[in-house]
């Protein structure tokens, strides 16, 4: 379970960039909603000792127990549907004790580890019609229930993640080209179905987002757009340098009120406004940086469990960073996704260093595996 490792091996540029965000998520915070900013904090400290456990704690063994931690996230997904507590239409969270959380952001955690596992024990048949859809029904519980609570980006946001691994642990060519020419086609139309006042496809709500996105100028869906406009004008507001943090500017769409939950799913306007071009710059290359690190990991990494593993923690920053950002610049329909290690939520905070605690681990592995090998080849040549 635990090893002995050796403290130049630990990878600080990462622990590094992750607390200089982290640190720049409880600053936005605190400015958006100051009753915030001690829970935040709290996030941060806690998550940042979970990834030092976990960091050091052979991923190896934790993935020994993927059965176990699937059926887990089953349970906890169905308890959802159960005992869940609904707000703004969608049941997405359960108490336990007095600790409510999100089963849905700790389930991308859980499924890329699962599917790291299960690609390394296929990984000389992956490409097996079988093994395929094993992995496809496998996949398709747990977004099911995802899927119903109701949570469509969440669901888009893991398929994107199952895929970019599948294709990392090395998904055929022919495969990735037959499924966009299945996918592209229902893609198409799903779409042309949703726009209809009549489906039942999606929740109105979520029909909405939609259609303020496709028709920004109808007057119908103003209360859906007027959101991402005061974002955008937010944004531009900031200029270089920004207004500065905690600003008393009535007119800003922070302190203005003009969009709600600016804290969460809003949050790049807060940075943008109040930080101004250089301080969104610097978030935006700080998360490019931590996606980096990952990517550098997963290319060291002593075995296929690893390398997908700390590719699908890349993906995963990298799509939900690029998800709220487009949404805040209104480049991609309103759908209340957090900025990772940015956003309030703590659920989605504390499960990220959870998984980056993983990835810290599989670059130590990989620096075990090069020192034997270095060791061993020492040995041969006094031999």
């Amino acid at each position: 379970m635990f090893r002995l490792y050796r403290l130049r091996d630990y990878n600080f540029r990462l622990v590094l960039w992750l607390m200089v965000l982290s640190s720049l998520g409880v600053l936005l915070v605190g400015s958006a909603e100051s009753s915030l900013r001690n829970k935040q904090l709290a996030g941060v400290i806690a998550g940042l000792g979970i990834m030092l456990i976990v960091s050091l704690i052979d991923f190896s063994w934790i993935m020994q127990f993927y059965w176990v931690l699937y059926v887990l996230n089953i349970i906890m997904l169905v308890a959802v549907r159960i005992t869940g507590r609904t707000l703004n239409g969608a049941t997405r969270w359960i108490s336990i004790g007095g600790l409510r959380f999100q089963p849905g952001e700790l389930s991308k955690i859980l499924i890329i580890l699962f599917f790291s596992r299960f690609f390394l024990d296929h990984e000389n048949d992956l490409n097996k019609p079988t093994v395929l859809l094993r992995c496809l029904l496998l996949l398709a519980l747990p977004l099911a229930l995802i899927y119903i609570q109701p949570d469509m980006k969440d669901t888009l946001i893991i398929l994107i993640v199952f895929s970019f691994c599948y294709f990392v642990a090395g998904l055929s060519i022919k495969y990735i080209l037959a499924v966009l020419v299945i996918v592209v086609p229902i893609g198409v139309i799903f779409m042309s179905i949703v726009v209809q006042p009549e489906q039942t496809l999606i929740k109105d709500y979520q029909r909405k987002r939609i259609m303020a996105f496709l028709y920004p100028d109808n007057e119908e869906y103003t209360d859906d757009t007027t959101q991402q406009n005061n974002s955008v004008v937010a944004i531009g507001s900031g200029q270089l340098s920004g207004k500065g943090l905690n600003n008393s500017d009535v007119s800003s769409a922070n302190k203005g009120n003009f969009i709600a939950e600016i804290y969460a799913d809003f949050i790049f306007a807060v940075a943008g406004e109040e930080l101004g071009f250089l301080g969104s710059a610097g978030i935006v290359i700080l998360l490019l940086l931590i996606v980096l690190e990952c990517l550098l990991i997963s290319m060291r990494a002593k075995n296929l469990a690893g390398r997908v593993f700390s590719c699908g923690m890349a993906s995963l920053i990298a799509v939900q960073s690029f998800i709220n950002i487009g949404v805040a610049t209104r480049l991609l329909p309103n759908t209340g996704t957090p900025l990772p290690f940015v956003s309030y939520g703590l659920t989605s905070l504390m499960t990220l260093f959870l998984g980056m605690g993983i990835v810290l681990n599989v670059g130590l592995q990989s620096k075990i595996r090069l020192s034997v090998f270095a060791e061993r080849m020492r040995k041969e040549a006094r031999a």
